[in-house]
């Protein structure tokens, strides 16, 4: 085991070639109260040092000598711009010494593997380092411009402002909307949060509850009411019809369909819409409340699956900017809701019927009156042993309802279902959750009635289970619970 020592005890340093990095270098850590010695092979170069009043030597950093030189230093940084002669001081270091930290300069990526062989700690690249801090300020100042222009036009609204979640909508969707709703607040703006279809999920409804999030049914307004209609998250959703121009749109998600918003911004690159509100917060500098930033901090946590799928750095920077500012003791009830007993009902069945092929699970919770419940159970049989992909589905009064999930990386279910009813339903999703609405008549051409339900139910579920089974790329073989 090394016996280096922690970068925090380190105080004595040597800085082996002494260019324009090197001499930045060894500034800061002069002004930061370190024992510096610089070893470089240019005379008036060290002479120049000197008179800085900085402790330089003349010597090449190849030759053998120069390792018993700084011997006795915590940390060597290894700075010349020729890389031979910093791979032979890296030799000859680690050949008397193997105990101190090393840092070498690389000119590619090539190099930088070849120093990391020879012994050296940390290797720079200073082209792939100026590129980072380029990119880094590419996006700062992308960021700024873009809060720029959302701020134009929130606060040229002559009246208020309807901020629209997707159907049915989720944590990540809801926090979205708050978030915007909050920067409108800042603005001078009052907004209101419009949603489509029912907060129907038991985590959901106490989701809203417990932070006190104001929603209004869209059906239950006048679109037109309002000056400027902002559209957040709705592209997993399919297709979203709004009777009024979209002046803001942002999503994660690319919508098929063009969108044209006064203002748009969306981002691939990160697995959560929350994220992308939360740089906003962070660049119109807000004092954000803990409710909303107990909901973009679960909104985040919901869409990256507590940060096990699809999670990028952006999401892990702004849930750790959240984290002090959020309630985790609301955080902790609202992921812990008490299940209905129409759910338990629904996963009771499911359980039940459930037909497995191979990792596949595909099961009939009959006629329900909570669509909603599908995706709890869908997401419960997730669990049982070698299930990696569950579609859970059921009736309600002359719709098909379907829930599905997958953690299997071969497959995309949002595809899955996109293939599995194309031209008979309506499917939304991506890779690891979706959802799909079929009217009944499609597969049955007969009118529901008390009298036929079970013959209708059975009729559905042959033909749904062989067309899921189908999609995925398996044969369903009848009789087949994954007993």
């Amino acid at each position: 085991m090394s016996s280096r020592a922690t970068i925090s005890s380190m105080s004595t340093y040597a800085i082996l070639g002494c260019g324009s990095v090197g001499h930045a270098v060894a500034e800061e850590l002069v002004e930061r109260g370190k024992d510096v010695l610089i070893v470089d092979k240019d005379e008036s170069r060290v002479e120049a040092l000197r008179d800085q009043d900085l402790n330089a030597q003349v010597a090449d950093v190849r030759d053998e000598a120069v390792a018993g030189l700084v011997e006795d230093r915590d940390v060597v940084l290894i700075m010349a711009s020729d890389v031979d002669a910093n791979e032979a001081a890296v030799e000859n270091i680690r050949g008397r010494n193997d105990d101190q930290f090393v840092v070498v300069r690389a000119s590619d990526p090539v190099t930088s593997d070849e120093l990391t062989e020879l012994g050296a700690d940390v290797v720079i690249n200073p082209s792939s380092v100026i590129s980072d801090a380029a990119l880094r300020a590419l996006e700062s100042g992308e960021l700024e411009y873009k809060a720029r222009q959302l701020a134009d036009v929130v606060s040229a609204t002559d009246g208020r402002l309807a901020i629209i979640a997707h159907d049915n909508p989720d944590p990540d969707s809801i926090a979205a909307a708050a978030a915007l709703q909050a920067i409108a607040d800042h603005l001078g703006v009052e907004a209101d949060i419009l949603y489509f279809g029912d907060i129907g999920h038991q985590e959901n409804r106490a989701f809203v509850n417990l932070l006190e999030i104001e929603l209004t049914h869209y059906d239950d307004v006048d679109i037109d009411d309002y000056a400027t209609v902002a559209l957040v998250d709705p592209a997993k959703a399919g297709e979203v019809e709004v009777d009024h121009d979209i002046d803001i749109f942002i999503d994660h998600y690319e919508l098929e369909a063009d969108i044209e918003a006064e203002f748009a911004d969306v981002r691939p690159s990160v697995s959560a819409t929350s994220t992308i509100l939360t740089k906003y917060i962070q660049e119109f500098d807000l004092s954000v409340s803990q409710e909303v930033a107990t909901a973009l901090l679960y909104g985040i946590r919901a869409e990256t699956l507590d940060f096990r799928r699809d999670t990028t750095p952006a999401d892990l920077t702004a849930a750790a900017y959240l984290y002090p500012f959020a309630d985790h003791d609301t955080l902790e009830q609202v992921e812990s809701p008490n299940m209905s007993p129409e759910t338990l009902d629904v996963l009771a069945e499911a359980i039940t019927s459930r037909e497995v092929q191979g990792s596949h699970l595909v099961s009939n919770a009959g006629f329900i009156s909570e669509r909603d419940a599908l995706s709890q159970a869908a997401s419960q049989l997730l669990n049982l042993e070698g299930i990696t992909t569950t579609a859970v589905f059921g009736i309600v009064e002359d719709t098909i309802y379907l829930a599905a999930r997958s953690k299997d990386i071969r497959l995309n279910i949002g595809r899955v279902l996109a293939d599995a009813f194309v031209d008979i339903g309506e499917s939304a999703g991506h890779s690891t959750q979706a959802s799909a609405e079929i009217p009944l008549g499609i597969f049955t051409g007969i009118e529901t009635t008390e009298e036929n339900r079970e013959t209708l139910l059975s009729l559905t579920e042959e033909a749904v289970t062989r067309k899921l089974f189908d999609a995925m790329g398996v044969e369903s073989e009848s009789g087949n619970n994954g007993s």
